[in-house]
């Protein structure tokens, strides 16, 4: 077996390329392979991007920090299954029950057998897969679903159990309070501290990789685009460089830098409103009003420049649907204008309410070493000392021509960082580098087309991406047939490894700060359940 501390270039070319696959190499890798990479994954030595299947093959896309390379390597499972990565590396824990879940293939020496997004409702099984059709509900204790219940008997999903003196369960979801989707939390408690957190997510299934399946382009853009609706810029961005270097379209400047501009609108528009929304869950409903109208001034601009509020299905392969208007770089001015006299007032507001900081600072921590493990990005791993900024690494343009600043936090040694306040603060940070950024690219902004023409090769290729959004990195991956149909596609939101730290974070706090803390991750369910 190769040692897995050499680089992952090394282990790359040990493997059988595949052609027609860009921008970063995917290799066919043999199980020993395969195990070497489980194995620097779990050392440290690299992130995990995402982990996905397909019929008769597994995908791993992995990224080394160091030298800032990405690839993708797929083992072909022809007994249908393959070896656990989530045995070594947790993070994959959650995307291999998917994988059993939707395509059939069995991690082998899974540590967590329990199905995930399959709650047993499906018509059939394994959609992605095999699929059969389905007679009863799954047994639970039984590896990844394979058994069934037996006649008259509901599926019980089976929580993970916490010993100890005094300890009680208090569910909580599916169905909330408030208009949000649906996800289940069942807490283990002593009196009011949370010993454990267990969660289960998949309410919102919608069934997307399916629907991609033999989609035409047109159709894919605008499903990718709805994967997660607050974050549609990244993932049309996101859909439409992977069909881009699939196939080795050439995109005009101009559009570049308008979809720059779409996606820095998209992060101030949901920074600011998680700002006012994390201090609403501290009873600051102030803040939470003046955020708001900020936000519905960003989303009201966008609608000027581009025509759509939350701005979908703007970006397309290729380009960009629409031009700026003649008079859209004067509004877009007017909002930094805006902006840079109404945001200082808040920020001071925020940092001298000492009631707010009360519930802020010392709330929620997440522990930078398991930020670090589980390869988050967005704002919850850079406040946790996670630099990662796919705008930089592996980078994209018009990016590379632009001045900005990843905010992180640094000192991470005390566990009054890494909590919600840093998250607040990272936020605040983020919404004065899009301000800066917005500025940037209006004064800058190239003349040209917006639109060009796709380079179709009549031939199967593949193509990924890997988009900076307000969460977190974005990946997408896929295969399109020769007719131009999409054979494959994956979509991974960045919420697949901010989640499970969710539950990290709220140990030993209250059950009542659980809102906050929840609040300052704003983890997408329609994003991660697909």
């Amino acid at each position: 077996m190769m040692n897995a501390n050499v680089a992952l270039r090394t282990i790359l070319e040990a493997g059988e390329p595949v052609t027609d696959h860009r921008p970063w190499p995917r290799v066919v890798v043999t199980p020993e392979l395969w195990n070497t990479l489980s194995e620097g994954l779990s050392g440290g030595a690299w992130s995990l991007l995402g982990l996905w299947g397909e019929v008769g093959m597994v995908h791993l896309a992995v990224y080394e920090d160091a030298s800032e390379t990405p690839g993708v390597a797929s083992l072909p499972c022809p007994a249908g299954q393959f070896p656990s990565v989530g045995r070594l590396h947790p993070p994959a824990q959650r995307l291999e029950r998917t994988i059993a879940d939707l395509v059939g293939l069995q991690p082998v020496d899974a540590p967590d057998g329990r199905p995930w997004l399959d709650h047993g409702r499906w018509p059939v099984r394994h959609p992605l897969g095999g699929a059969t059709a389905r007679t009863s509900p799954p047994n639970p204790l039984s590896m990844h679903g394979e058994g069934v219940a037996k006649p008259g008997e509901r599926f019980v999903y089976p929580f993970l159990s916490a010993e100890g003196e005094s300890l009680h369960q208090i569910p909580v979801g599916p169905v909330h309070a408030g208009i949000i989707e649906p996800g289940h939390f069942r807490f283990t408690a002593n009196g009011e501290a949370v010993v454990r957190l267990e969660e289960r997510l998949g309410y919102v299934h919608k069934g997307i990789e399916s629907l991609l399946r033999g989609a035409t382009l047109e159709r894919a853009a605008r499903l990718v685009g709805r994967v997660s609706g607050d974050s549609t810029v990244a993932y049309a961005l996101a859909f439409a460089r992977a069909v881009e270097a699939a196939t080795e379209t050439t995109v005009p400047a101009r559009a570049h830098w308008l979809r720059a501009l779409m996606a820095e609108l998209e992060r101030l528009a949901h920074h600011c409103g998680d700002i006012g929304a994390i201090c609403n869950d501290a009873a600051f409903a102030l803040m939470h009003a003046h955020c708001a109208v900020l936000r519905e001034r960003v989303l009201r601009a966008s609608a000027a420049g581009f025509g759509h509020r939350l701005l979908m299905d703007c970006i397309v392969p290729g380009g960009v649907a629409t031009d700026l208007p003649a008079d859209g770089a004067k509004t877009l001015r007017a909002l930094v204008d805006d902006f840079r006299q109404q945001f200082p007032p808040l920020i001071e507001l925020y940092e001298n309410t000492a009631s707010l900081q009360d519930r802020t600072v010392g709330t929620g921590f997440v522990r930078p070493a398991l930020i670090q493990q589980f390869g988050c990005g967005g704002v919850i791993g850079r406040a946790g000392g996670r630099a990662f900024d796919a705008r930089r690494q592996p980078g994209y343009p018009p990016y590379d021509r632009l001045e900005f600043e990843t905010p992180v936090q640094t000192d991470t040694d005390s566990d009054t960082d890494s909590d919600v306040n840093a998250r607040v603060w990272l936020r605040i940070g983020e919404v004065e580098q899009s301000l800066a950024l917005i500025e940037q690219i209006l004064e800058r902004l190239p003349p040209g087309s917006v639109r060009g023409d796709l380079n179709l090769p009549g031939r199967d290729c593949e193509g990924v991406a890997l988009v900076e959004g307000f969460r977190g990195d974005i990946l997408v991956w896929l295969r399109l047939a020769a007719d131009g149909t999409v054979a494959r596609c994956h979509p991974r939101d960045p919420s697949w490894f901010q989640w499970p730290l969710l539950e990290a974070a709220i140990e030993n706090n209250i059950v009542a700060d659980f809102p906050l803390c929840n609040k300052s991750f704003n983890g997408s369910y329609s994003g991660h359940d697909l």
